[in-house]
């Protein structure tokens, strides 16, 4: 048993750095992909199919690191249990559990995001009040029990460990990812809303969000830190009706210098 333990703590450090240098390889095509990306409302050009990919690997950038304490618990085990390509092969399938769980907000992403497109084309007036109803819902979300529910399941190591252990089969794996990727999606919901009120695309937005998350989920005084950020949308949500420029990805004047000849 101590053998077992002494294996499983040498490999932490491995798991831990394969999530999340997958992490970092996402940001790195993301700061890629925005240099030559139009910003502003709307789907910034793409496609369902373009604009998914490119969502899947801005979630694989600012979920997997807050991911990697309570994943990192769970592939130790598969480390340990499997060798060669059956060990990647199963990390994998984990991981892909997981963002096919996120891609799935994608779709909602990808509607949310062509309707504010089309609202500040056709109805530029109202989008300073829709973007203000949007960070306000996202920071009241931020202090409901729901949302404190969904944390502590990406909080708690143990019960991530006990839940997970009645799983089994040769699917075991992907609904592992599945089924955390809903307790995510559960617990940040709302911050997305917020990414794409102010550009899918804005990558301090994203920096900032990604910080937020791996705070709440990792820090002890992480659900502090969410309470603090929810509150603090809630004021910004009051500003935006006479400052729209705060939203973006609402706003019809953003994007436009880009857009000039």
């Amino acid at each position: 048993m101590l053998g077992f333990t002494l294996e499983g703590q040498a490999r932490a450090p491995v798991v831990w750095g394969m999530l999340l240098a997958t992490a970092a390889v996402a940001w790195a095509v993301i700061v890629r992909a925005a240099v030559d990306m139009r910003s502003g409302p709307g789907t910034m050009g793409l496609g369902l199919a373009a604009f998914m990919g490119l969502w899947v690997v801005m979630m694989a950038a600012m979920m997997l690191p807050s991911v990697a304490p309570l994943g990192s618990m769970y592939l130790r085990g598969v480390w340990m249990r499997s060798q060669g390509w059956p060990r990647v092969f199963r990390v994998g399938t984990l991981i892909f559990g997981y963002l096919a769980a996120w891609a799935t907000v994608g779709l909602v992403a990808f509607a949310c995001a062509w309707g504010a497109g089309q609202l500040a084309a056709e109805a530029p007036r109202a989008t300073p009040w829709v973007g203000a109803g949007a960070l306000a819902a996202a920071g009241v979300y931020q202090l409901t029990p729901l949302k404190d529910y969904c944390l502590k399941h990406c909080r708690s190591p143990i019960g991530f460990l006990l839940h997970f252990g009645s799983f089994s089969g040769r699917l075991r794996d992907l609904r592992v990812g599945l089924f955390h990727g809903a307790f995510c999606i559960g617990c940040c919901w709302g911050l997305m809303i917020v990414l794409v009120a102010v550009g899918v695309m804005n990558l301090a937005w994203m920096a900032a969000l990604a910080a937020v998350i791996f705070l709440e989920k990792t820090w002890r005084y992480g659900k502090a830190v969410g309470i603090a950020f929810g509150l603090a949308l809630i004021v910004l949500a009051v500003f935006i009706p006479t400052h729209p420029g705060l939203v973006p990805g609402l706003h019809p004047g953003a994007g436009m210098a880009e857009m000039a000849p």
